[in-house]
C-alpha cells in the first residue's frame, strides 16, 4: 500500500509541503576537515602519512596525541579515508587525496560504513569491550579495504583492558588497522606506546588561527573586523574547536547590518561577550598604575567590575599589555639587528600606539618587575575569597613598587655615594663646594655607608646563634665542616672540609637566615680556593699547640727521662681513669 503523499493528496491540491528545515549545525561540526588539505597546522604528519602511503610502509596502529580541538579524531576519519579510499571510477588505492566521492569516502565522512567502527573508550571502558573486538578482528572487511577501529580517549581504557589488546595489537591480522586518539597520552602503557606510530599534533597558531576564522566568516556571509578575530584565536588558546565554538557565540551575539542580511563581529562585542577588558581601557589602568594615581586606579577598577569583566580578567589583561610592551622592545631590537623572526612581526602588526609609548618610556627591568607583581598578584586574585578586594590590594601593591630603582641602579647609586663620601672624609672636595651641590651626600646615604662600613661578622658567632636557635645539628655542621672563604654581613662563601661532599648551601642559608632574621646567600666556591680552617678543625690545631707545649716544657721532659716508659696523659684519659678506680672502688 502507498502511503506516499501523492496517494492521500494534500490540501493544496496534492502538491507536496515544503521540505523539511535542516537543523543548524555549529561551525565546529560544519567545517570539519573533508581532507588532509583542510587540516590546519599538521603539515608533518601530513607529509609522513604521505610517504607511508606512496612507499606501502603502513603501519598497523597510529596514536594521535594532542590538546583538546586540534583535530585528533578527524585525522582518524581522514586516514580511514586515505586507506580504504577506491577512487570515482573505483579502481584507486590507498592514498593521502581522497576523493571523497566515492563510496567509501562518503560513507566514512558520514559516519554510518560498516568497517569502520569508532568506540568512545570512555563509556567502554571493560575488558569485555575489548574482548569484542578481539573476536570481531578474526573476520574480514565487508566491503572495504580495512577494517579500521577508532578509539577515543583510548587513556580511559582499564588496566585489564590494555592487557587484553595487547597481543591483538602488536600482530593484528593485515586487513585491520587500529587507530588511537587521546589528550593525555602519559596514561596510556608503555607497552601500548611501543606498538603504535604516534603522532603529535601541534596546537594552533594564533595567526593560523585567525585566517582559518576569516575563511570561515567569508564562508558564512558574516562581517568581522581583524582585532575581533585575533581576540577569538588568542581566547582559542590552540585549540580550533574551542575558537570555533567562540565565534559560533560571537555571531549570535553580533548586529545584524543595516541591510539585516549579514551579522557584523566587532571587537567591543568580542571583548564584551568574553568578559574581557578594553585595550584602551588597559592602558589607562597601566598608566594610573605607573603614575602612583591609587584613585584613578581603584575607580577604573570598579567601573570594569560593573561592566562585568572578573577582577582575574584584569590583571590577566594588565600581563598581557605588559607582554606585548616586552614583545614589541624586542621586536625593534630584532629589526636593528636584521634578525626580527615571525613572531617579531607578529608582535610588531598588533602593537598600537599605547604599546608604542610604553615601550618607549619603560626599561627591560621595570617590565619585568612589573610582570613578577602581577603575576603574583594573578595567583592571589585567582585564589582569593573576595577577588575584588584582592585585585585593588594587588594593583595597589604593584603601583607603589612600580617607581622603585632596580638592584643595578641602586648598586651604581650607593657607589657613587660611596665615592663622594670617601672624597669627604680624604678632604679633596671641600664642604663649600658640597654645600653648593657638586658632592653632597644626604644624611641618609651617610648612614648607608656608616651601616656597610661596619666589621664584617664573626663566623665563631654566627654559629653560636645558630645554636641558640635551637638548631644544634645545623650548629655542629657548620663548626665541623664548614670552611669559610670570604665571610660579609648576609653573604657567605665556603668550602666543605675533606670528607664531606653533600651541598650545604640550602642548609646553612636557611639556618643562617632564621637565626639572623635577615635574608643571607650562600656560594660554593670552587674547588682549591684557598679557605680558612673550620671551627673544629681550627680548636684540634689549638689543642694539639697547647699539648705540644706542654710536652717541650722542660719539667715535663725531665719527667719523661727519669720515668722510662711514661706517657703524658689528656685531661679526658685521666678523668675516665679516675672514673674507673671510682667504679673499682
Amino acid at each position: 500500500m502507498d502511503d506516499s503523499p501523492e496517494f492521500f493528496g494534500a490540501a493544496d491540491g496534492g502538491h507536496a509541503g515544503p521540505a523539511p528545515v535542516q537543523p543548524y549545525r555549529v561551525l565546529a561540526r560544519k567545517y570539519r576537515p573533508r581532507n588532509f588539505a583542510q587540516l590546519i597546522g599538521q603539515d608533518a604528519m601530513v607529509r609522513t602519512l604521505a610517504n607511508a602511503i606512496s612507499r606501502d610502509r603502513l603501519a598497523h596502529a597510529f596514536l594521535m596525541t594532542g590538546v583538546r580541538g586540534v583535530g585528533k579524531t578527524s585525522t582518524a576519519r581522514l586516514i580511514a579515508k586515505a586507506l580504504n579510499c577506491i577512487g570515482p571510477d573505483g579502481a584507486g588505492g590507498p592514498t593521502i587525496e581522497p576523493c571523497g566521492q566515492c563510496e567509501p569516502c562518503v560513507a566514512i565522512g558520514e559516519g554510518r560504513h560498516i568497517d569502520v567502527i569508532e568506540m568512545d573508550a570512555a563509556s567502554h571502558t571493560g575488558v569485555d569491550d575489548v574482548r569484542e573486538i578481539i573476536e570481531a578482528v578474526r573476520y574480514a572487511a565487508v566491503s572495504a579495504r580495512y577494517k579500521i577501529y577508532i578509539i577515543d580517549e583510548v587513556h580511559m581504557l582499564s588496566r585489564n583492558a590494555f592487557n587484553a589488546l595487547l597481543k591483538t595489537l602488536e600482530e593484528p591480522p593485515a586487513h585491520v588497522k587500529f587507530l588511537f586518539a587521546t589528550t593525555e597520552v602519559d596514561k596510556l602503557p608503555v607497552t601500548v606506546l611501543s606498538r603504535t606510530q604516534r603522532f603529535d599534533l601541534r596546537r594552533i597558531t594564533a595567526p593560523m588561527l585567525k585566517d582559518h576564522f576569516a575563511w570561515i566568516c567569508q564562508q558564512e556571509d558574516v562581517e568581522a573586523e581583524d582585532e575581533a578575530l585575533a581576540i577569538v584565536a588568542a581566547a582559542a588558546e590552540g585549540s580550533v574547536r574551542d575558537g570555533l565554538s567562540i565565534l559560533d557565540q560571537a555571531i549570535a551575539h553580533a548586529d545584524m547590518a543595516s541591510d539585516g542580511k549579514a551579522a557584523i563581529v566587532t571587537a567591543a562585542q568580542v571583548r564584551e561577550m568574553l568578559g574581557l577588558a578594553d585595550k584602551s581601557v588597559q592602558g589607562r589602568m597601566l598608566e594610573d598604575l605607573l603614575g602612583g594615581k591609587g584613585a584613578a586606579l581603584l575607580d577604573g577598577v570598579e567601573q570594569q567590575y560593573a561592566l562585568g569583566v572578573e577582577p582575574v580578567a584584569l590583571l590577566r589583561g594588565q600581563m598581557e599589555l605588559v607582554h606585548r610592551i616586552t614583545l614589541h622592545q624586542l621586536a625593534a631590537t630584532a629589526t636593528e639587528a636584521g634578525l626580527k623572526g615571525a613572531r617579531g612581526e607578529a608582535a610588531a602588526a598588533a602593537d598600537g600606539d599605547i604599546v608604542e609609548q610604553f615601550a618607549a618610556r619603560l626599561g627591560a627591568a621595570q617590565l619585568h618587575r612589573l610582570w613578577q607583581l602581577l603575576l603574583k598578584g594573578y595567583e592571589e586574585v585567582r585564589t582569593a575569597p573576595d577577588p575584588l578586594v584582592a585585585a585593588q590590594m594587588a594593583l595597589l601593591r604593584v603601583m607603589h613598587a612600580a617607581d622603585m630603582p632596580d638592584p643595578g641602579t641602586l648598586a651604581r647609586q650607593l657607589e657613587s655615594l660611596t665615592a663622594g663620601a670617601a672624597s669627604i672624609a680624604a678632604g679633596s672636595v671641600d664642604p663649600e663646594t658640597s654645600r653648593q651641590g657638586q658632592a653632597v651626600v644626604p644624611a641618609t646615604a651617610m648612614s648607608a655607608l656608616t651601616v656597610a662600613a661596619s666589621p664584617p661578622p664573626s663566623w665563631a658567632d654566627l654559629v653560636a646563634q645558630v645554636e641558640d636557635a635551637g638548631m644544634l645539628q645545623a650548629g655542629q655542621i657548620m663548626r665541623d665542616w664548614v670552611r669559610v672563604v670570604a665571610l660579609t654581613q648576609g653573604s657567605l662563601v665556603y668550602r666543605p672540609a675533606p670528607g664531606y661532599d653533600e651541598d650545604l648551601r640550602t642548609e646553612l642559608r636557611d639556618a643562617l637566615s632564621r637565626a639572623t632574621a635577615e635574608p643571607w646567600t650562600v656560594v660554593l666556591a670552587e674547588a682549591g680556593v684557598e679557605a680558612q680552617p673550620s671551627l673544629g678543625e681550627a680548636a684540634k690545631a689549638q689543642a694539639q699547640a697547647e699539648r705540644d707545649i706542654v710536652r717541650n716544657a722542660p719539667l715535663v721532659q725531665a719527667a719523661m727521662a727519669a720515668f722510662e716508659g711514661a706517657q703524658l696523659m689528656e685531661d679526658a684519659e685521666v678523668a675516665a681513669v679516675h672514673e674507673r678506680k671510682w667504679h673499682r672502688a
